[in-house]
């Protein structure tokens, strides 16, 4: 009795999983049913079994050890429509139901008369809650007791999302607008003017930025049609005498040479040949000329990413409310599937490189505004009460004391910010963005793995040196006391000014030097692709040898995981009824953080239930759940051991790093060469990329244990295993949850991606939505039953980590 009451937990998990044992072995004649995808639901439409039945007949079939059908799989339910009314009655009760909820706050102010700008969020978010109860919750209820109600079932309401996402763009406040192509007015949605508008000017500012690195006199023709009134290569023709008609695009030497001198002034020589090298690479190989479209790409979406990042975490900081309205909304941001941005944007905004850009944008600025959020938080009362001693209004509190303090946070964003921005560069490729991601996705249709493998080295060397720069960056402090003269404060300038016009006329010099040898082609200017060097057989003939003499071993092994772990385990997921995956995941929620933590999973299970991808989400949880088990494992072991030795540490930490920015699409091809078209090519490419967290988060967790409790353990004379085991583990057990988290995060979006091979799980329904011409409902509903699986374990680990640092006293 005594153990029960010390171990509550283990007793609370026992019954869990009893009552879990029990209603599986309760699926009695629908268990062939379920087992295998869709033959449940086929049996439905076929009238062979039914959906659901009624009361009394559920409780017989309970007493007979059967569980009824709508709790094995949840049928098709309906709900009432709920009712918009915007007439004057109901405009009035939302006026009133908003001026209630600001009554308090008006009446306990003191100064009455700065009360509307002190609380002007205040006004705005209960204004919104007053509009939500006045025109939606109360005329929805008066219909639903007085008036003609109308029903859907929760499986229309992708539907319904699409229809209204089309009169949103199409039919929604139209304004006429003239056809040039017609001769004649049309009327067109505003918002699809307005979305369309954006699109615009993004592409023009990509366009711009790309031409000034790889466009030269082209440059002038986008300007062109920008400010003159007909075609910008009609405007060029008629000028083509003038200077500017020949202006070339700026040569690779100069932004190498620039590249050197950027990395030394920030951090030296080590930083400068990294830059410096990385730009000759991609250079010599012939891939400049996509790696500059890939980083004009970078270059406008990283900056409106930093810009919305700043502005929602100061808000976010400012109100509480603000906060408490974009945690959630930031943890779904985190867990979306990426293709899933993608389906909507294809809608609203077409497709192109202004469509990757938003896609980018929507993906990048999370993080930015997480770590403006932080960085302004860790700001310490000392520093904020000296600034408003000295008098500072709200605005120069602001922007002349919390955001200087918290630069070193804020630019650690914009690195995060730069690295996301780098890895949509290939997904935003199937909507149309050219670049490296463009060419990667073409050489792996193409199945040239070489080249895959070239490109995606260029990929991660743009990647490491601009993470490697920004930190840099970040971490560089200014010495605002110095007393210097204006070549001293300026000489990085002035050295780029002169190596600009040295690197010019080292370009230009080249015309001479290679005019009779290589056709005219100027490789000081430029290296085109198919002049560039190439390692493409050398990979190439790798992997062919791979797939010839490994082949035949190899399908031993495959055929044994599919046979003996892989289809048993995705039966036994699909063999689970919906209550008893209820009573698993709300029971687990409840064990570790109370009825809260139950109700929060619960609510995403019954999300993901009511939709018709059901069987989808228990095919994904299944691959997610191995993959993270076998990456855990095996990331755990190796960190542990690297963590040993410091160079073993820093050689593991490089790895780690190389294999998170390389492009995760990369991993596909060779798995298929060797694996074919099954599970275990998509659990394997999982596996490599979702190995990393655990590993990085092993090495420090391990690192960071105190050395004083170390040193104690020497002294008490444990072996090196019992003090890893005892001592360093425990400490590090948080920390290397967290590391579980992220793998979760890494897994879930590998797992999506490996639809490319032919899964049968959520991934595929996304890529075929987003193949099909895009369903906005369609994508939204799948991405969120994603985020969601992912939010449910995000959330657990979570909440026990928290309780697991205040229990060691590390929090």
């Amino acid at each position: 009795m005594e153990f029960l009451t010390k171990n509550k937990p283990l007793v609370q998990l026992a019954v869990v999983l009893v009552g879990f044992f029990i209603l599986m072995s309760m699926t009695g004649l629908y268990h062939d049913l379920i087992v295998e995808r869709h033959l449940f639901a086929k049996s439905v439409v076929k009238g062979e079994i039914q959906s659901s039945v009624g009361f009394a007949e559920s409780m017989s079939m309970i007493l007979n050890w059967q569980l009824p059908p709508q709790l094995v799989r949840i049928p098709e339910l309906t709900f009432y429509h709920p009712v918009i009314n915007t007439s004057a009655t109901y405009v009035l009760i939302a006026l009133m139901v908003t001026a209630g909820l600001l009554y308090k706050s008006f009446a306990e102010s003191v100064n009455k008369s700065n009360w509307l700008r002190v609380n002007w969020f205040q006004i705005i978010s209960k204004g919104f809650v007053g509009i939500i109860v006045g025109l939606l919750f109360i005329p929805t209820l008066y219909n639903w007791f007085f008036g003609e109600v109308t029903r859907s079932t929760f499986w229309e309401i992708p539907s319904m999302l699409q229809d209204f996402s089309q009169y949103l763009i199409f039919e929604f406040w139209q304004t006429p607008v003239y056809d040039p192509e017609i001769e004649d007015y049309e009327d067109y949605g505003r918002v699809r003017l307005f979305t369309r508008s954006i699109g615009a000017t993004l592409l023009f500012l990509i366009n711009l930025v790309r031409e000034l690195l790889i466009g030269g006199f082209e440059t002038v023709v986008s300007l062109a049609n920008i400010f003159s009134d007909q075609s910008g290569w009609d405007w060029l023709n008629e000028n083509k005498d003038k200077w500017y008609s020949s202006v070339p695009a700026i040569p690779w030497t100069v932004l190498t040479a620039g590249a050197f001198i950027l990395g030394y002034k920030l951090k030296g020589v080590g930083l400068s040949i990294l830059a410096g090298l990385s730009c000759i690479y991609l250079a010599v190989f012939g891939q400049w000329e996509p790696a500059m479209q890939t980083l004009s790409f970078v270059l406008v979406a990283a900056p409106v990413s930093v810009l919305f990042g700043v502005i929602w975490g100061v808000l976010a900081y400012k109100s509480r409310t603000v906060e408490r309205v974009i945690t959630p909304l930031l943890l779904v941001a985190q867990t979306f599937p990426h293709f899933a941005y993608l389906v909507p944007i294809i809608v609203f905004f077409g497709i192109g490189d202004h469509a990757g850009a938003i896609a980018t944008i929507i993906f990048a600025t999370p993080p930015m505004i997480r770590l403006t959020l932080l960085g302004l938080k860790r700001v310490s009362p000392e520093v904020l009460d000296a600034g408003r001693m000295s008098g500072c209004r709200n605005y120069q509190l602001m922007f002349k004391v919390l955001i200087p303090t918290a630069r070193r946070d804020i630019l650690i964003g914009v690195n995060q910010v730069i690295m996301q921005c780098l890895a949509m560069a290939v997904i935003a490729s199937f909507i149309g963005a050219m670049g490296l991601g463009f060419n990667l996705l073409l050489a792996l249709n193409q199945l040239r793995v070489g080249q895959a493998l070239e490109l995606g080295i260029c990929i991660v060397l743009i990647a490491v040196v601009l993470d490697k720069l920004s930190l840099a960056w970040a971490d560089k402090q200014t010495d605002y006391f110095a007393d210097l003269s204006f070549v001293e404060r300026n000489k990085t300038a002035l050295l780029f000014v002169a190596v600009f016009f040295a690197a010019l006329l080292f370009a230009w010099f080249g015309n001479w030097v290679f005019a009779d040898t290589t056709k005219g082609i100027n490789y000081f200017y430029l290296i085109p692709h198919n002049k560039g060097i190439t390692t493409e057989p050398f990979w190439q003939a790798g992997v062919d040898y791979m797939v010839s003499n490994w082949r035949a071993d190899i399908k031993i092994f495959n055929v044994w995981l599919l046979v003996e772990v892989l289809m048993p385990m995705k039966a036994s997921y699909l063999a689970m009824p919906a209550i008893a995956t209820f009573v698993l995941t709300m029971g687990v929620g409840y064990i570790i953080g109370g009825i809260r933590s139950a109700i929060v999973v619960g609510s995403f299970m019954l999300f993901i239930a009511l939709t018709p991808w059901w069987e989808r989400a228990l095919i994904t949880m299944y691959m997610l759940t191995f993959a993270v088990i076998v990456s855990v494992f095996i990331g755990t072991i190796v960190g542990a051991i690297c963590v040993q030795n410091k160079r073993a540490t820093k050689f593991i930490l490089l790895v780690c790093d190389t294999f998170q920015t390389f492009p995760s699409f990369i991993y596909l091809i060779p798995v298929i060469m060797l694996f074919g078209v099954t599970d275990t090519s998509v659990l394997i490419a999982v596996i490599v990329y979702a190995v990393i967290p655990p590993t990085r988060y092993t090495v420090e967790g391990l690192r960071n244990v105190p050395e004083s409790l170390l040193d104690a353990a020497d002294m008490s004379g444990v072996t090196k295993l019992q003090r890893l085991v005892k001592i360093e583990f425990p400490l590090a057990f948080p920390h290397i949850m967290l590391g579980v988290n992220q793998c979760v995060v890494f897994a879930l979006f590998m797992v999506i991606i490996g639809a490319f091979i032919g899964t049968e799980d959520l991934g595929q329904e996304i890529m075929q939505q987003l193949f099909s011409g895009g369903n906005i409902g369609s994508g939204l509903m799948l991405g969120l039953c994603v985020a969601f699986i992912g939010l449910t374990v995000d959330h657990l680990i979570q909440t026990w980590a928290t309780k697991r640092r205040k229990l060691l006293g590390i929090d």
